[in-house]
């Protein structure tokens, strides 16, 4: 019995498929199930119903499951105790693409300076999406507007955002106080519903009792301040986020009242997962997340 035969039992059982350990270990399927092979081979009992499409753990693979999670979590521990040295392997991961275009290249370079060994895999998406993906095992962790919401994942906070509404100038004075009827005569442009940011603007309509009868959505924030700076309506953007559109005559401030929430961003990862690589990226992000940078100002084509 090796802790490579432990490692893989415990992400096929816990992922419920050897194709996604595969994946998650960074090992080819074919070595994956010889290692469950030959583990089998050694304690003399099937871990794994084979009769399904899913990786179903036996009677026996449930009473290994705590122990080999134990096991790990022992060799996490030893690793950190003893300074460990750099994390080796890779990482996949998600993150928002207002996070991809700020702070993550201080982030990086982080990472790089220590653990030069460790192979950074982002993938930029909606919430929603990252945290199917996070749930399944497919990413490590992810760092997006939160707190988590499953009981599978825990989650910290990093950042918070300041929101409030923009339009073009051509459209909306600066400073117009936003009643219900400009909602009326106004487009409303947004994220998709798979984004945290929309859902935070639901929450702020229902509060406020308004309706949105012509709405607008895209699944990029580079995308969206585009169509607003155009005039296409209006839209609510993170205030330091699009400070270089609004020095640049592209954008103006708008009013409501009540203003619009802070959006809060977490760092999320599988509660169970106590790997170290884990919990050091987490420290990382932790210590380089900036989100008083500002959007990289876009010249118009």
């Amino acid at each position: 019995m090796t802790l490579k035969q432990l490692e893989a039992f415990y992400w096929a059982a816990t992922l419920g498929s050897f194709s996604l350990a595969a994946t998650r270990l960074h090992v080819t399927q074919s070595s994956l199930s010889k290692r469950i092979a030959e583990l089998e081979d050694d304690l003399g009992s099937a871990l794994f119903d084979r009769t399904g499409q899913r990786a179903i753990p036996t009677d026996a693979g449930l009473r290994l499951l705590d122990h080999a999670a134990h096991m790990l979590e022992v060799e996490s521990r030893i690793r950190s105790d003893l300074g460990g040295g750099p994390v080796r392997g890779s990482s996949r991961f998600g993150i928002s693409e207002l996070i991809a275009t700020t702070w993550f290249p201080n982030f990086v370079a982080r990472v790089q300076r220590e653990h030069p060994h460790l192979a950074l895999e982002p993938q930029v998406d909606l919430t929603n999406g990252l945290l199917r993906k996070l749930e399944r095992g497919e990413l490590d962790f992810a760092i997006i507007p939160g707190p988590a919401t499953s009981a599978a994942l825990a989650s910290e906070k990093i950042g918070e955002l300041e929101y409030c509404w923009m339009a073009a100038p051509q459209r909306l004075a600066k400073g117009t106080m936003l009643r219900a009827q400009h909602f009326q005569e106004h487009p409303v442009i947004t994220l998709s519903p798979e984004a945290g940011l929309a859902q935070a603007f639901e929450r702020w309509l229902a509060a406020q009792q308004l309706q949105i009868p012509r709405a607008l959505t895209c699944n990029s924030l580079t995308a969206l301040i585009a169509l607003v700076t155009a005039g296409l309506g209006i839209s609510f953007f993170p205030r330091r986020y699009v400070e270089p559109y609004v020095r640049a005559g592209k954008l103006v401030e708008l009013a409501s009242d009540p203003p619009l929430p802070r959006l809060t961003y977490c760092f999320h990862w599988r509660a169970a997962d106590t790997r170290r690589a884990v919990a050091s990226l987490r420290g990382i992000s932790r210590e380089t997340a900036d989100f008083t940078l500002t959007a990289p100002l876009v010249p118009a084509l």
